[in-house]
């Protein structure tokens, strides 16, 4: 048989055998069952559990090539990851004046991000450091204890849209209902006093966050953040990325009091003015 007869030949098994999988239910991409999970006391999926993030994005949550880190002394251990990140759609679409303070951020980011000097990290950044949160759920509101710096919040199902927060804060006002099995968290309320990362990618406090917590297997979940501050950014944008349950029997959201690991850092200045007086 002729090569070119070979290769028809080849071509049409191929697309036999590919007809067949499909008519036969082999998943593929995109098709696959929807995932039910299980139902709390009213109803609504269970989000209870020990969760956490994998990835680079509380270095940075745009594309970025590894680099070295700060403190020389760690070399290879104190290097920076690369990582492919978690914005949907291209590069922040920072405001020209915005950009300059971001550039200008990350050139002294060793100074100026807020979670080196142990404040609380704020939403949506509390959800993917490299730090366990814990969910703890009832029909009326959601409470979520993350590791780093003590910092909590609750999400309510019992605001509505006159409710606003009387004050802002690090972690802000989150007003929660549900969409199908997602868990949408409405947050307002929130300072300026929070990055989105390590890199200087920051916000002001306009921003406004819609949160989306989607179970898709027992041990994962899919979230969404969509970001809209019309003082940073020219439009509102969304990052995404899978959470993945603790499942070790031990599995434990343990104490990380940063406090006294900052004090020489953000006090021994004066300590030493004192000592020296």
């Amino acid at each position: 048989m002729k090569e070119w007869a070979r290769g028809i030949v080849a071509a049409s098994a191929a697309a036999v055998f590919a007809s067949v999988l499909w008519f036969h239910g082999v998943p593929v991409q995109g098709q696959a069952a929807a995932y039910r999970a299980p139902r709390a006391i009213d109803g609504k999926p269970d989000l209870s559990g020990i969760w956490e993030a994998m990835g680079t994005a509380n270095w940075d949550i745009e594309t970025h090539v590894a680099k070295p880190g700060p403190i020389i002394a760690l070399g290879a251990l104190g290097a920076i990851p690369a990582g492919l990140g978690v914005v949907e759609g291209g590069p922040l679409p920072y405001r020209p004046e915005a950009l300059a303070q971001k550039k200008m951020n990350a050139e002294n980011w060793l100074t100026l991000d807020p979670v080196v000097k142990c404040y609380m990290p704020g939403v949506p950044r509390a959800t993917y450091m490299p730090f366990p949160f814990e969910i703890v759920q009832s029909p009326k509101q959601i409470a979520i204890a993350y590791e780093f710096a003590f910092a909590e919040r609750v999400i309510s199902f019992t605001l509505t849209d006159k409710d606003k927060s009387p004050v802002d804060s690090y972690m802000g006002w989150s007003r929660g209902s549900w969409d199908g099995d997602t868990l949408v968290a409405d947050v307002t309320g929130l300072n300026d006093d929070t990055w989105f990362d390590s890199a200087g990618n920051y916000h002001s406090d306009s921003m406004h966050v819609i949160e989306r917590y989607t179970p898709t297997s027992p041990n994962t979940m899919m979230y969404e953040a969509t970001i809209d501050d019309p003082k940073t950014f020219t439009r509102p944008w969304k990052m995404s990325m899978p959470l993945y349950r603790h499942v070790e029997k031990n599995a434990a959201v343990l104490d990380f009091n940063c406090v006294p690991f900052v004090e020489e850092l953000q006090y021994g200045q004066f300590r030493r003015k004192a000592v020296s007086n």
